[in-house]
């Protein structure tokens, strides 16, 4: 999380930067996350910019963990038993393949999911995620159509949550992974109470 309090506007009650908005929302969505966000080390990477940055839970980092691992043991069952059974050599051709990008993806889920990160401002959400291929949207408030929050049986099992946002523009839809329950729920409250104060212009 990165903090600066001089870059908090002057707000409207209804405004997510608002003081009393955000002490009442910051302990939920920091509560179990990560505190500072992984940038890349290049010159040329995408600033953080000013403001609060809310993390992603650390209860996510285990779920990929325990997800990408179970791919793999799957991955080299099938290997093994066509080796085993029908005396097919080649099928570790493909499956070598598909263990070494899981192996890979296992190394660097802990640092890919410190890349990720979400910023309440006055008039946008702005979500950034990636440490090679960086990506930084920013959806306006108004333009918010559908704000749903999934979770899989072993998201459950964490207490975590997945939160999208659904905008006019497909391109411009956010979906922030790794949400501990109450962030999830607290954040979709928040930004449908603000989208339907700046769509009714009040």
């Amino acid at each position: 999380m990165t903090n600066n309090p001089e870059a908090t506007p002057q707000a409207s009650p209804t405004d997510p930067t608002d003081d009393a908005r955000v002490r009442e929302t910051a302990a939920v969505l920091d509560e179990g996350s990560f505190t500072r966000i992984i940038e890349p080390r290049s010159e040329a990477r995408l600033p953080l910019g000013d403001g609060t940055w809310h993390q992603l839970a650390r209860a996510y980092v285990w779920v990929q963990i325990i997800s990408t691992g179970a791919f793999t043991l799957v991955v080299l069952a099938v290997a093994i038993g066509l080796q085993l059974w029908l005396d097919q050599p080649w099928t570790w051709i493909p499956a070598g393949l598909v263990l070494l990008v899981c192996l890979f993806s296992l190394a660097i889920t802990p640092r890919q999911a410190r890349s990720y990160g979400y910023q309440l401002r006055r008039d946008d959400l702005v979500f950034r995620r990636g440490i090679l291929w960086q990506r930084m949207v920013a959806v306006p408030y108004g333009r918010m159509q559908l704000i749903d929050i999934t979770h899989g049986p072993l998201d459950r099992g964490f207490g975590i949550a997945q939160l999208k946002l659904v905008t006019a523009a497909a391109s411009t839809g956010v979906t922030i992974p790794g949400l501990t329950q109450k962030a999830a729920e607290n954040l979709r409250d928040t930004l449908v109470d603000v989208a339907e104060t700046r769509r009714t212009g009040l």
